[in-house]
């Protein structure tokens, strides 16, 4: 009953306030969702208590026969274990404090908020229905929607251009993932004649060495599923070329920002990878595909972060990176990580943005950190927060990221294949750059002397305690999550804990490995984060002129870095100026010329000639004797020529 509340509860406030916000006002409509959101969160929590503790076992909720048609058989049905009563936990808490934030930072917003407020716990619905999905059907259906939600908030300021064509930029890339991960849907179904996980899962091992024949070649089935299914993932969570929507994303509120990139849509992808390990364990080619895209990803996103100025969009290619280290974590087998990773990162990447949004609220809607600086007497509040939020995103003990990441990079380290090491390089390279960047934000943002306009600087101050209060409750996960959820998630006994909600291969201990790591590379990732703080204040606190020199006598590579590795305009110029000029030639001469060009030069020439022929019809009669004369002359002449 706790899970079905916990899922339902969101979907009740969406639908009061999106059905009756106009007729209610805004205040009612916020107060309605935020309280379904604090069921909600009561319900998650409880739920996993529950299971955590013994009390309650894991199972199946079944709620209707959704689809029947031949041997298709597909049931709504909410499926209890420990994944997916952790992520169920995650959402809702993480959702339930954006909702509240969201009332003080929406507060000067001109236009009604009861939309805004419906689409948020839409959202949080989706995600909810995605992780407690009993089949993988069910699981799209929540991974759709939350593709078309983050469309719908994303442009939620419809009025900017910008905003819209982020909106569909974001929908569109998705789209493009997801097309594989449909085909994997229905390969799943031709495999296995069935989409529920637990037939799934219990029939992977007996194909195994089954083949697929495609073009004269034999392709491993397993192999197959797997790279179709993460590249679905790719898309969803932002991989190495799928990232291009992530970024733009940031057009939305903030509030958007903090649940999309923390608590939902991101996470899915990695979600999704941890729910199919029974298959995924099966196929190490495509655990191999993972963790290179993972690694390559958390290296790449961090070397963007530490030269954009946009503060949210710095925080975004920080969540593009974090992901790369949960993908890595799965490639290298080590799912229980990944997924300690992403509970973890929730709370502290929340945090962050909505951190972020307090400074953009306190600074007039001002996000380029170049405008800002010395804010920290201020806000220090928020100032306060960020220290911890980003401590955790560096991986410093105690706060949350030091446990989790460091076991990402311990487990790759520890996992024996050439690609794994590529990881664990990328990852170890990404803990410096992950604590450049940090760094770089708090001390542009806080620190030196203000370049804020007067006026700005003028009306500085502090968020109200609706916005605050969430930060405070987030920074307090963000500093026990780590230490307080190690010893459950990624402790001695993690098999038990996680019980058959999570399968690796009989012989792999991915927690048990780590143990193996030689002792002066289980300190790298931590030393090489504090160096990255240290460069942090040589470059923007003790030397400020040092970023300026280094731009100018290597202004390629910064342009590089600046333009984000030169992706979109790769994409505009391979794909989207293509497919311009394709639609444009089959608009052109395909429909206007062909199309539309023989039925309308059919229907002038009967115009023209039934224009022609009226002519005939003067209503002179010496015109229509005269024409019978002739067309008389004319019969004669025949009939002689014939006869």
């Amino acid at each position: 009953m706790l899970p079905a509340i916990a899922v339902f509860a969101p979907l009740l406030g969406a639908a009061v306030a999106g059905l009756l916000g106009w007729a209610i006002g805004d205040r009612p409509s916020q107060v309605i969702t935020i309280l379904c959101m604090i069921v909600a969160a009561i319900a998650g929590v409880s739920n996993a208590v529950l299971l955590m503790t013994g009390a309650s076992g894991a199972g199946v909720i079944p709620i209707l026969t959704w689809i029947t048609a031949g041997s298709l058989s597909v049931s709504w049905a909410l499926k209890v274990d420990t994944l997916s009563a952790v992520m169920l936990a995650m959402v809702t808490t993480v959702s339930m404090l954006i909702h509240v934030y969201s009332v003080g930072y929406m507060a000067h917003e001109k236009k009604r908020t009861a939309r805004f407020f419906s689409y948020l716990s839409l959202f949080t619905f989706a995600m909810l229905m995605l992780v407690s999905a009993d089949n993988i059907l069910q699981l799209f259906f929540g991974w759709e929607g939350v593709g078309l939600m983050s469309y719908l908030l994303i442009g939620y300021w419809y009025e900017r251009p910008s905003a819209c064509a982020a909106a569909i930029k974001a929908f569109v890339v998705n789209r493009v993932a997801d097309l594989f991960f449909s085909v994997g849907i229905a390969l799943l179904f031709f495999t296995f004649g069935s989409l529920n996980f637990a037939d799934i899962f219990a029939a992977v091992p007996q194909h195994v060495n089954d083949h697929y024949m495609l073009f004269g070649t034999s392709f491993p089935v397993l192999e197959v599923l797997g790279v179709l299914l993460f590249i679905g993932a790719m898309g969803k969570s932002a991989q190495l070329f799928l990232h291009t929507w992530l970024p733009d994303a940031m057009e939305g509120p903030t509030p958007v920002s903090a649940l999309i990139h923390a608590a939902t849509m991101v996470t899915a992808g990695v979600f999704l990878m941890a729910r199919m390990s029974p298959l995924m364990e099966y196929a190490p080619g495509a655990l191999g595909l993972v963790t290179f895209i993972g690694g390559s990803t958390a290296f790449f996103a961090g070397t963007i972060g530490c030269v954009q100025n946009d503060i949210k969009k710095v925080i975004a290619y920080s969540t593009c990176s974090q992901l790369g280290y949960m993908f890595l974590a799965a490639g290298v087998s080590a799912f229980p990580i990944a997924i300690f990773h992403l509970v973890t990162h929730a709370f502290f990447k929340s945090l962050l943005f909505l951190s972020a949004g307090s400074v953009i609220h306190a600074m007039s809607d001002e996000q380029d950190m170049r405008r800002m600086g010395g804010l920290w007497r201020k806000i220090p509040i928020t100032y306060a927060v960020m220290w911890v939020g980003f401590l955790a995103l560096s991986g410093i003990p105690p706060f949350a990221g030091y446990y989790s990441k460091d076991a990402i990079l311990d487990s790759a380290a520890t996992a024996g294949s050439g690609l794994a090491h590529y990881g664990y390089i990328c990852g170890v390279a990404g803990a410096f750059l992950t604590a450049f960047y940090s760094f770089r934000v708090l001390f542009m943002t806080f620190h030196g002397r203000s370049r804020a306009d007067h006026h700005v600087l003028a009306h500085v101050h502090e968020s109200p305690p609706v916005m605050t209060v969430p930060l405070i409750l987030l920074a307090i996960g963000a500093t026990i999550a780590g230490f307080s959820l190690r010893g459950l998630f990624i402790g001695h006994d993690w098999q038990s804990f996680w019980g058959s909600s999570i399968f690796t291969l009989a012989g792999t201990n991915p927690i048990a490995r780590m143990e193996t790591l030689s002792a002066w590379l289980h300190p790298l990732p931590l030393i090489v984060g504090l160096l990255g703080i240290a460069t942090a204040y040589l470059f923007y606190i003790v030397r400020p002129e040092i970023p300026v020199w280094l731009a100018e006598q290597f202004r390629p590579v910064y342009l590089f870095l600046l333009n984000k590795w030169y992706f979109d305009e790769l994409y505009d110029a391979l794909f989207v100026r293509p497919t311009m000029r394709l639609a444009r030639l089959l608009w052109q001469v395909g429909d206007a010329t062909v199309i539309d060009g023989v039925p309308n030069g059919i229907a002038v020439l009967a115009t023209d000639s039934s224009a022609e022929a009226v002519k005939l019809q003067s209503g002179s009669l010496a015109q229509y004797a005269f024409a019978m004369v002739i067309g008389v002359v004319v019969l004669i002449a025949i009939f002689l020529l014939v006869g």
